[in-house]
């Protein structure tokens, strides 16, 4: 998965605007041999374009140096702001990072939404499969900073920690449920259990993230998610 790349300002910047981003907002196309000025961006914006950029920064700390030893005023200051923005905005590290959980969260269930749809059974499971191997090739900076962040998150208690948990349950039980559709539509083997099909197919997806964390080049992702994909329809269709 790659982050959107995006070019950090070395200025500070505050509430209304560095004069950087200042002059980039007046700067616009040339049209007819004049320069006609872009419209100033809104408040609201100015807010969106500050948080994608602390978000793109927080990625690559935490990529390099974990959750703990990643700061607020690290975070302000590599997106080209000033150091306090972050705090300002958050209020403390634990409030950016739950935002940041937030964030990647719509980004996934997006990206899920376009390849499962209104899909069931193993049409639906398969979708889902697929889904995860491309956002981790599209989306691999962005997937590896939240798994950082989710394996930090358990050695103690935390909003991070509880969400993840409560997503971890929404995960097996859409599995069962596509399981439960399937058997139902007739085309799914009835003695398979929807349930422990649900634990298994994310036990597959989380233990081959982590092993794609500790050492991306020791996976070949496109031929494990096939090799899956196969055992999968096996298992479901067996009579």
């Amino acid at each position: 998965m790659k982050a959107e790349s995006s070019t950090y300002s070395t200025s500070n910047d505050s509430a209304a605007g560095a004069p950087v981003k200042a002059a980039e907002a007046r700067t616009g196309a040339k049209k007819g041999g004049k320069s006609v000025p872009n419209r100033r961006r809104t408040q609201a914006e100015r807010t969106a374009l500050s948080d994608k950029r602390m978000f793109e920064a927080a990625i690559k700390l935490i990529i390099e140096r974990g959750t703990e030893r990643t700061t607020l005023k690290e975070i302000g200051e590599m997106a080209g702001y000033s150091r306090g923005l972050a705090h300002s905005r958050f209020g403390s590290k634990a409030g950016f990072l739950n935002q940041m959980f937030i964030r990647f969260d719509g980004r996934w269930k997006s990206h899920l939404g376009e390849y499962v749809g209104g899909k069931t059974g193993i049409e639906a499971i398969i979708s889902a499969l697929h889904a995860v191997r491309d956002f981790l090739n599209t989306e691999a900076s962005y997937m590896r900073a939240m798994y950082i962040l989710w394996y930090e998150s358990l050695g103690h208690d935390s909003e991070i920690r509880d969400k993840l948990a409560d997503h971890h349950r929404i995960y097996r039980d859409d599995a069962a449920r596509w399981v439960r559709l399937g058997i139902e539509a007739g085309e799914i083997d009835p003695e398979v259990n929807p349930e422990l099909f649900g634990v298994k197919f994310n036990s597959f997806i989380f233990g081959t993230i982590y092993q794609w964390l500790v050492n991306p080049g020791a996976l070949d992702l496109m031929a494990v998610f096939d090799d899956y994909e196969a055992t999968i329809r096996r298992i479901l269709t067996r009579r």
